[in-house]
């Protein structure tokens, strides 16, 4: 057994002897912390995310666009897969609009009906581009316009007249907004990212993000720590949090007990350090679920 299975069985127990401590009031095992506050759901077509079990989300990360559209055709046919996620800024096209916004209709087309989250992560966030945050705005206002987005990621530290015009925008044509951060060099304390994911919902999330590197086990605590805060204080929202690579993983298989309602598998090429493949997670987030919400 590698050092990845074991994480994986063992998930569920370390979240579960961690939790009393991460803040008082834990949730009993008859019911999943996601019903210990009244969250605005976001259903798109038969998911809702924010209730029930995590939502997996698996990425596109083709750098052509034929390799972006079969993968979205292998991704649409998993039976794993909840809510899928184009990254446009793997693409040799990342920067063009125009190419990006003819495209997307024809992902989205392979996907079986399946939601679909385009994100453009800049390479200040971990992504593959460099784009000023005006260019940024309007590349994602000519995809929303081509309306073949379900929800588009937009990052929080944009500039904030940027991130509330792809808000509104977004809200105009039907659209939801995940609003995420992503921390690479490390992970703040548990205060500040708290403070962040309430600075998401203030700002007109409907889902919110955090991906933080973990320098060791303690950072995965504090992401664990702020998550839970969060669900049973102040969300409103569903959200999304990770602590990324091997020492993270248990963020993403315990997820549901401290809050989190989706989390990233992959099919093929991760987009982030420590996602797991998709059909081992889901095999993880039932038995954790069914764990959380059994007699």
């Amino acid at each position: 057994m590698d050092r990845r299975d074991v994480l994986m069985a063992g998930g569920s127990l370390f979240a579960a002897r961690l939790l009393p401590e991460a803040a008082p009031g834990a949730t009993s095992a008859s019911t999943s912390v996601l019903a210990a506050r009244p969250l605005r759901t976001v259903k798109i077509r038969d998911v809702v995310i924010g209730e029930g079990r995590v939502k997996t989300i698996v990425p596109i990360t083709g750098t052509t666009a034929d390799e972006a559209i079969a993968q979205a055709r292998v991704i649409g046919g998993s039976a794993q897969t909840d809510v899928v996620e184009f990254r446009v800024d793997f693409l040799d096209i990342a920067l063009d609009a125009g190419k990006l916004a003819a495209l997307g209709p024809k992902v989205a087309a392979q996907l079986n009906g399946k939601p679909l989250i385009v994100t453009f992560r800049t390479k200040a966030e971990g992504g593959n581009k460099t784009i000023a945050d005006a260019d940024y705005g309007a590349l994602y206002a000519t995809l929303l316009k081509a309306q073949f987005a379900d929800l588009i990621d937009v990052e929080m530290f944009r500039s904030e007249a940027v991130v509330r015009r792809l808000v509104a925008g977004a809200h105009q044509v039907g659209a939801f907004i995940v609003m995420s951060n992503h921390d690479f060099s490390g992970t703040p304390p548990a205060a500040e990212l708290l403070a962040r994911l309430r600075r998401q919902q203030e700002l007109g999330a409907d889902a919110l993000k955090l991906a933080m590197m973990p320098r060791d086990p303690s950072d995965v605590l504090e992401l664990l720590r702020a998550t839970w805060e969060m669900a049973s204080r102040y969300a409103e929202r569903p959200m999304m949090t990770m602590s990324m690579g091997g020492t993270g993983v248990v963020s993403r298989l315990a997820g549901e007990i401290f809050g989190s309602a989706m989390c990233f598998g992959m099919i093929g090429r991760a987009s982030a350090p420590g996602q797991v493949e998709v059909e081992r997670l889901a095999a993880v987030l039932d038995i954790v679920h069914r764990s959380l919400t059994s007699a």
